[in-house]
């Protein structure tokens, strides 16, 4: 489905701003000229108007279409006085002087009439467009750039239409004609069984698109092996080569599908779909497989860290009973007697208990320092099968030639039948290319894997503990894996993300452009570190300079401390004036606010079926709104369905399973954040160019694998992740799991970000701290500036060691490395372009980024450059105070949305009920839709009480406009009867409105 606004296709809009019409709608004198070899007024005004509105459109309307004010503007400009009726330009574009005055301009303008000749030519572009998109607007969006490239006039919308619908038709039936002919019958077969069980027993289709559960050993074994068999199944299916962009379509669409409406597709497309499907589930499991594998070690070292706080705590009276009997013993040492009466004295102290002392005194050495390591032993014992299980499946890799880890890995496979719990160090090697090199064992693992003894012979002999070393061997994959050194071929979240950085020709094509864009000397490296190592230079020694006389900022013995900004008391005129807003305000439901705005709007356009087809069912604005209602404030189908009348629960389930994506709820997001930002209101709360990122908690059933206990948040659930616009707009959302990076998706949300308001700094809690997003956000041109706490345990770094301060000397510690940044540069913005190619996503390389690598030069790199970065923001942050006031005014309002949206997920005790992952995500994005939808209703409904209230003498000026909010709910019901009035006239949105008269 595709439809007209949707598109580029020009059209014109009902409201004319005077702006527009003196731009595009004023003659030139050479048009006027044109226009006067025609006698008569009605041919004057027939040939301006055709050519005026055809520069706009790139196509003739009929002139009596045409807005008025668009008639009266040119009429005006003409100097013709008398105004033209409706019956006039219907009786001139009956005439046939319509016809000779619009082949005269095509000559004028150098404009070719699209005819029936060109149609071969315009399918072939559409379907080479269909080659690589599968969304009729985009296709139809190619075709209008080559009309208008070879100076075409436009053929009507229902023409472009067919045409791309008939591409994209074409294109895909040979994709899945392709993937079919690759098909082996073995394939064909098992695919037929999948949809068709022969025993009638319930259908595999539905077991493929399984999600795993809670994290427990029964539910990880009956996981593994459903894996197992989606890699049986996989082995007999060929390679699928479409593009991400069909794949991704298809696959979405076989998602929805059951087994029967599998089986009534043509033959090339239900195995194509299904192909498309296992291979894309196949993947998601590879990925579920790494995830649970660092789960349950993760799980494993949370327990081990508990039992070892809680030993602590059991044995603090013999830690206390052998520190008072050091004690005696350093007073009996101490005494000024001959060496043999100390002995004797120290001998009476300890007595007979020398040995036992001497044992406890072990017991505790081998737990100092926080070494938790002891306490996995009693649940690796459990796990360990299941470890070695999620390795079987994970076909890890190294992405570097460095391939230590590999070996290792297979050491560590080469232990899996072995039951002895020693291994000396002959035995280990003939696993190995090399000798195992213990100088990669940390000081705690060191004593615990090793120990030396001697052999049967008595020669010295060192010993290698098997289950330590089988955990230290986890735990190092388990980090390999998380920083990117190894990989898992056909995994989407772990696969080798260098295979997705774009070539050395498109780096070179891009590069000089987007140095441009971001005004930085990016095409030479040397140039770039100068410049970053003077601008460091110079800020250190500026704030150095200035901070005696910083009022907000100290050191004291060498730590640094900021004077928190105080919150401040909202003027008696703005609550005054909030209150009589709120007197003013319509009593409104939600689902009246939900219907208006989609009368504003038309959301419910871009949710036609998954497959592209057109909309066929009845009443689809009604549907659309109770969708959004059931997911978007959690009441679910059961309970939407009794709340709003004659709508069944399969109804109310159908357009979100059918209809529904999280790319067409972006896109529905994105529209109304564009309406919103047309409003005069939000541009008084921010300029658009700041935005924040932060996180809330949702609550989940525990049973699946997104839920977590999060430790910040206390509780069980996922985090909604969401960017908020300093105008007070949601632009973006994501849903993660808890124990992921927060960071890691901060700088997704702008680049994924496809409305109008288009931030350039990016505030965050402390999160968004780490280097290397710090380094990457400064190459993709965004100022982040998150807020600070425990700033004075953050190191600065100096431009060169030689640097020394007067002021904040204590503040630095160690330098910046400049000669790796210039090093690897081009290797950082190869990641650069590529996030902005959309080959490769920013989360998917700062998960890479989040860990230490020793072997990633990329990692270390970005880390350098972040250090660089972050110090500049730190120097800032602590020499100007209206930088920090900018941040938590920011951070602020991210806080105020999270409430918002939680008021507004009122059903459900505000638990997402939904256990299926993409459904969950889903429903996340339901939520910030329909809070978007209520801030534009209450900005479009607050701009005509302040105007009001303005006409009838009420005082406002800027400094209280500042001070609003549209987070307004007071005037909202959110419960009771439900009734959707689809009759209901609804004023049109009126962007036109000013609050404060231009000075």
């Amino acid at each position: 489905m595709s439809s007209l606004h949707e598109t580029a296709y020009p059209r014109l809009r009902k409201t004319i701003t005077e702006k527009e019409l003196k731009e595009y709608y004023t003659p030139t004198p050479e048009e006027l000229k044109l226009i006067a070899s025609e006698k008569k007024p009605i041919l004057r005004i027939g040939l301006i108007l055709n050519l005026k509105l055809f520069q706009r459109l790139g196509y003739f309307v009929p002139l009596a279409s045409a807005p008025a004010s668009i008639t009266r503007h040119v009429l005006d400009a003409i100097g013709i006085k008398r105004p033209i009726t409706l019956k006039q330009l219907k009786d001139y574009d009956r005439s046939g002087s319509r016809s000779r005055q619009q082949q005269q301009l095509r000559v004028y303008l150098g404009i070719k009439p699209f005819g029936l000749s060109d149609q071969p030519w315009l399918v072939q572009i559409a379907e080479n467009a269909s080659e690589t998109k599968e969304m009729l607007a985009d296709i139809i969006n190619v075709m209008l750039e080559e009309l208008a490239h070879h100076h075409y006039e436009l053929p009507g919308f229902t023409v472009l239409k067919r045409i791309a619908r008939a591409a994209r038709n074409k294109v895909n039936e040979e994709c899945f004609r392709e993937i079919g002919r690759n098909l082996s019958p073995e394939a064909k077969q098992k695919i037929d069984e999948l949809l068709n069980p022969s025993d009638g027993a319930y259908s595999a289709w539905n077991i493929l698109k399984r999600e795993p559960k809670k994290l427990g050993n029964k539910e990880v074994r009956s996981y593994l092996q459903h894996v197992h068999w989606l890699q049986t199944l996989g082995e007999t299916l060929p390679e699928v080569d479409v593009p991400v962009v069909k794949y991704r379509q298809f696959a979405l669409e076989a998602r929805a599908l059951t087994a029967p409406e599998m089986a009534r597709l043509k033959v090339n497309k239900r195995y194509a779909l299904a192909v498309i499907l296992i291979r894309q589930q196949h993947s998601k499991a590879l990925d579920d497989v790494a995830n649970l594998y660092i789960k349950m070690l993760r799980s494993m070292e949370a327990s081990a860290q508990a039992a070892l706080n809680k030993y602590i705590l059991e044995h603090q009276k013999q830690i206390d009973a052998l520190i008072a009997k050091f004690r005696d013993v350093l007073i009996a040492y101490d005494q000024d007697l001959e060496k043999s009466t100390k002995l004797q004295a120290i001998g009476s102290v300890l007595g007979d208990d020398a040995s036992s002392l001497i044992d406890r005194c072990n017991q505790h050495i081998a737990y100092a320092g926080n070494n938790y390591y002891p306490f996995m032993l009693s649940n690796y014992r459990q796990k360990r099968a299941l470890l070695f299980n999620c390795l079987d499946i994970l076909d890890l890799q190294s992405t570097s030639s460095d391939t230590s880890g590999t070996s290792l890995l297979n050491l560590l496979k080469s232990l899996r039948s072995t039951r002895s719990e020693f291994i000396n160090e002959e035995a280990l090697n003939r696993h190995l290319p090399e000798p195992f090199d213990t100088v990669r064992l940390t000081e705690k693992w060191r004593k615990l894997i090793l120990s030396n003894t001697k052999n049967d012979v008595g020669e010295a002999e060192r010993l290698f503990h098997r289950k330590y070393l089988e955990l230290w061997l986890l735990l190092h994959v388990k980090h390999e894996l998380s920083s990117g050194d190894l990989f898992i071929p056909f995994s989407a979240e772990f696969d080798d993300y260098r295979e997705q950085l774009v070539d050395d020709e498109t780096l070179d094509e891009e590069l000089g452009d987007y140095s441009e864009q971001v005004e930085m000397p990016l095409n030479d490296a040397n140039l770039f570190v100068t410049n970053l190592k003077k601008e460091l230079t110079e800020r250190s020694k500026r704030v150095d300079e200035r901070f005696p006389s910083n009022l907000h900022a100290s050191i004291k013995e060498g730590r640094l401390s900021i004077s928190p900004i105080r919150s401040e008391q909202p003027q008696a005129e703005l609550q005054k004036l909030d209150a009589l807003i709120t007197e003013n305000l319509p009593e409104v439901s939600i689902t009246d606010i939900l219907t208006d705005t989609e009368k504003w709007l038309g959301l419910h356009k871009l949710f036609g079926p998954l497959s592209g087809n057109e909309l066929r069912i009845d009443e689809p604005e009604k549907r659309f709104i109770t969708t959004l209602f059931c997911y978007g404030c959690n009441l679910g189908p059961v309970q939407t369905a009794k709340s709003v009348k004659n709508m069944s629960r399969k109804q109310v389930a159908w357009l979100n399973l059918r209809h529904a994506s999280e790319d067409r709820l972006d896109k529905a997001i994105t529209q109304v954040v564009n309406a919103y930002n047309k409003f005069d209101l939000p541009k008084y709360w921010g300029s658009g160019k700041h935005a924040s990122a932060d996180g809330t908690m949702w609550d989940l059933y525990e049973q699946n694998l997104l839920t977590e206990y999060h430790i910040r948040y206390g509780g069980y659930g996922g985090i909604g992740y969401y960017h908020v616009s300093d105008t007070y707009i949601a632009l973006f959302s994501h849903f993660i799991p808890c124990g992921v990076y927060e960071a890691v998706y901060i700088l997704d949300g702008l680049m994924n970000n496809k409305s109008d308001i288009q931030p350039d700094t990016l505030h965050g809690d402390t999160q968004a701290q780490s280097y290397p997003v710090f380094g990457l956000s400064h190459l993709l041109g965004i100022n982040l500036m998150p807020r600070i706490r425990n700033i004075q345990d953050l190191l600065l770094f100096r431009p060169d060691n030689r640097y020394r301060y007067k002021n904040i000397e204590s503040l630095f510690a160690g330098s910046i490395d400049f000669k790796l940044i210039e090093r690897h540069l081009r290797d950082m913005l190869r990641v650069v372009i590529s996030i902005k190619k959309g080959k490769i996503t920013a989360s998917t390389i700062l998960r890479r980024l989040g860990t230490y690598s020793r072997k990633n030069k990329l990692y270390l790199a970005f880390k350098e450059l972040g250090k660089a970065i972050r110090t500049l923001f730190l120097l800032r942050y602590i020499d100007e105070i209206e930088l920090r006031k900018t941040i938590q005014s920011a951070t602020n309002k991210s806080e105020e949305f999270n409430g918002f949206i939680k008021w507004l997920f009122f059903g459900g005790e505000g638990i997402i009920a939904e256990n299926v992952r993409h459904e969950q995500r889903k429903i996340v994005k339901y939520n910030q839709l329909v809070a978007n939808m209520v801030i534009l209703y209450n900005v479009e409904k607050m701009t005509h009480v302040l105007k009001d209230l303005s006409k009838g003498g009420v005082v406002i000026n800027k400094e209280l406009l500042n001070g609003l909010s549209p987070y307004r709910n007071s005037n909202i019901n959110r419960f009771g009867d439900y009734n959707l009035d689809l009759e209901r006239e609804v004023p049109p949105l009126d962007f036109r409105i000013k609050i404060l008269e231009p000075e």
